[in-house]
């Protein structure tokens, strides 16, 4: 595969003059963005997943739901229907996509909605419910949108700086777009990151001026949920457990299931994957499934004994108190 890569390296560069003249159109208004009434805060990267969205859009609701009408609205990757849908009581996962469907399983009180034009959903979203505000997930790169408020994450360790363009890095979008963020948010770091290294990997950002930047790691809920009842990692131990995942990065899960002494086999999965019939049978035979709270949504009912491991992020420092200060809310 890293073979594959360098040598789609001529390809990269045609990627990035095209990614460059579309930022360019944008910037000099040839190209329009269009502004909104409702309030709208964008969280996204600008790298091809694994650096926490979902997790970040589930801290911004935790944080402002009880003093504001939220909804969400997302593009709904790899849902079988099409254009603007808003979840209710009876949608199924492959109506919304697996990311959209986990937010409203686990905030039933708040409005979310699907729909690949931003526009559209943030116009039909404004006229028939009126929300104080609107999170739009994964929604950097969509420039037909202009946002109140940005928020751009890059992952501890794969920083967008040290990345190139696709096919050949996992940049999905120029380096330099990151002057359009409010805040950079440096996730999944180690719980111990010392204040020398985070102010390194600020030089590193080199944001502009009054941009800030702030350190978040995932904490794992130490409780296994979606079985009959919920259990500890320590109540598994022993047993024949099969981790299952698709997900961008699994590696921060993996890492810390073996660092906590739990053996398992891993069977790992692309992003987004819906688990095909044969692959469901599959898992059938196997004593205990462990997986992610993404991949739970897609093999909730399906399958026996089935469990998984909730994440959240955890802000270093005063990181949250000036995320949330800095959106201006008042």
């Amino acid at each position: 595969m890293q073979l594959l890569r360098r040598l789609a390296f001529p390809i990269s560069l045609m990627y990035a003059f095209i990614v460059y003249l579309r930022n360019f159109l944008y910037d000099q208004n040839i190209f329009k963005g269009k502004s909104y009434d409702t309030k709208t805060i964008c969280v996204g990267n600008l790298s091809v997943g694994g650096t926490g969205k979902t997790p970040m859009i589930e801290f911004l609701i935790r944080s402002l739901k009880d003093a504001k009408k939220i909804a969400v609205l997302s593009r709904g990757y790899g849902r079988k229907s099409k254009g603007f849908m808003l979840a209710n009581p009876q949608v199924k996962v492959e109506d919304l996509g697996d990311e959209p469907y986990q937010i409203v399983k686990k905030f039933p009180e708040i409005t979310v909605a699907v729909d690949a034009d931003r526009q559209n959903g943030i116009t039909t979203l404004e006229a028939s419910l009126a929300p104080d505000i609107i999170l739009l997930d994964d929604a950097f790169q969509h420039r037909k949108v202009k946002c109140d408020y940005y928020v751009l994450l890059t992952a501890y360790g794969k920083l967008y700086v040290d990345d190139w363009y696709l096919p050949t890095g996992n940049l999905r979008d120029s380096k330099g777009e990151a002057k359009r963020a409010n805040i950079i948010v440096v996730t999944k770091c180690p719980k111990n990151i010392s204040e020398k290294e985070q102010i390194s990997i600020r030089e590193k950002l080199n944001p502009k001026s009054g941009q800030k930047v702030v350190f978040s790691y995932l904490e794992y809920d130490p409780k296994l949920k979606g079985g009959p009842e919920e259990m500890s990692l320590g109540e598994i131990k022993g047993r024949k457990v099969t981790l299952v995942t698709g997900i961008a990065d699994p590696a921060p899960l993996v890492r810390y299931l073996r660092e906590n002494g739990l053996e398992f086999e891993h069977l790992s999965y692309s992003d987004h994957h819906f688990f095909s019939d044969r692959e469901i049978e599959m898992f059938l035979t196997k004593e205990l499934i462990l997986t992610t709270e993404k991949d739970y949504v897609r093999l909730s009912g399906k399958i026996g004994e089935l469990y998984y491991i909730g994440i959240k992020h955890v802000f270093l420092s005063n990181g949250k108190t000036e995320l949330i200060k800095s959106l201006n809310l008042d």
